[in-house]
């Protein structure tokens, strides 16, 4: 079982850090580090250490072999499906990223939702732990450990409708309003069902994909489907803040699990009549998830001069740190001002206007992917970020920034808001259970 007071606990062979992305407010992504178990073990033998370290993965992911080679630390890293709350929220971003959203088959109602999400759970915690995902399975990642495999549900406000629930669809589902951003694609936006799988390998990733996908079975189809990507575990000589395809240090100050508000600030509180009955029971130690294809219109970014690109964000590029002066987590100054009495900050710089103290404490942890696919007939590169954000209460926390950041954010000449989503991500599930059972059931 996981630690309840935590982010999601995990059988390693060498700590992670905390990480985050690019959107409305800045967030935090520390790359891991860790030290080979290869090199760890190699000299004492890695025969009766492997399952030691590596768990139930070693099994399945070494050769049959007396004295087989032990995995990496990357690819022992496990996280715990059970617990508190599920897995993919307050774990550090993975390298690689799925997101996928599914509409209920036609006749398929809340019977059909809970068959379907019994197997979801009972593949996704197989695969976290490094298993074959039953019956059928591909093999794609039997060479491979855990490698940090985060599988996460979550419900859409259309699937309340469809499974006869709608008294349990929580108020903070309502659509989001229209931003002067948009541009939406409808479908690619929304859906019944949204699942986020994360890994620090693609090939686990993939096959978490395929099974979940092989999974639904005809209970439900595919409605949309993006891939994204993270700088890998080990890139950097020390962990760093990631940065985003614009070339930013991208995370700064995403709120922390260290923070006395951050449970407060991104999951629903538990108990009866908590958060003044304004959230369903069911919804306990669960999270709203706020998911936007960003694209970035990297030909008019990459135009700008290095001074402009700057005061467009508010933090130099080199180190994060804001222009005022300092290091990457020195507090910015909004009112210093330079010889000729300018804010150094400039006044519409995306970092001023997405901090929580400028939006009445508004705040979210974002957890993105980058993404990549391809150019258009024009050879102009589709890419951007796949932001996704978590909160409490999206009413709370996106909206009012996204609001602010509509009024005239300096970034958003540069980002177009492609496809939209807000999916009700309920708590974690206990040992025995499935995600979602106590909506599905109660």
């Amino acid at each position: 079982m996981a630690d309840k007071s935590k982010p999601e606990a995990r059988v390693s062979g060498a700590p992670r850090g905390t990480s985050g992305g690019t959107g409305p407010t800045d967030l935090q992504d520390t790359t891991r580090e860790g030290i080979s178990r290869r090199r760890l073990l190699g000299t004492a033998g890695a025969t009766g250490l492997v399952l030691g370290t590596a768990g139930a993965a070693a099994g399945y992911a070494a050769a049959p072999s007396s004295a087989a080679t032990p995995l990496t630390s990357v690819g022992s890293e496990q996280v715990m499906f059970h617990g508190k709350h599920q897995p993919g929220i307050t774990t550090p971003m993975q390298a690689r990223g799925h997101l996928i959203a599914f509409d209920l088959a036609a006749g398929a109602g809340r019977k059909e939702a809970a068959a379907l999400l019994r197997r979801w759970s009972d593949t996704a915690r197989r695969l976290m732990a490094g298993e074959p995902a039953g019956s059928g399975d591909t093999d794609v990642a039997r060479d491979a450990g855990p490698s940090s495999l985060t599988v996460t549900f979550g419900f859409g406000h259309s699937f309340f409708a469809r499974t006869g629930l709608e008294k349990q669809r929580p108020v903070a589902l309502d659509p989001l309003p229209d931003f002067s951003s948009d541009h939406l694609d409808k479908n690619r936006s929304n859906g019944d069902l949204w699942v986020q799988i994360g890994a620090d390998d693609a090939l686990v990733a993939f096959h978490a994909l395929r099974a979940i996908q092989k999974d639904a079975g005809s209970a439900a189809r595919v409605r949309w489907q993006m891939n994204g990507f993270n700088r890998s575990p080990g890139a950097t000589a020390h962990p760093m803040t990631a940065r985003n395809l614009m070339g930013q240090v991208d995370g700064t100050r995403n709120p922390k699990p260290s923070d006395t508000d951050f449970e407060k600030r991104v999951f629903v509180p538990g108990g009866p009549g908590a958060d003044g009955g304004n959230q369903p029971a069911w919804m306990a130690n669960g999270s709203y998830a706020v998911v936007r294809r960003i694209r970035m219109l990297l030909d008019d970014w990459e135009k700008l001069s290095l001074k402009a690109q700057e005061e467009v964000i508010g933090r130099r590029k080199s180190d994060g740190a804001p222009l005022t002066g300092g290091t990457e987590t020195t507090e910015m100054d909004l009112e210093k001002t330079d010889a000729a009495g300018k804010l150094v900050v400039p006044i519409n710089a995306h970092a001023r206007i997405t901090r929580p103290d400028q939006n009445g404490g508004a705040a979210m942890v974002r957890r993105p992917f980058s993404y990549h696919d391809g150019f258009d007939a024009d050879g102009v590169p589709d890419a951007g970020l796949l932001f996704i954000c978590w909160q409490a209460d999206p009413l709370r926390g996106f909206v009012p920034v996204q609001r602010k950041l509509d009024r005239g954010d300096a970034l958003s000449q540069f980002i177009r808001h492609e496809a939209s989503g807000l999916f009700a991500v309920p708590g974690g599930a206990a040992e025995g259970e499935y995600v979602g059972q106590r909506l599905l059931e109660g």
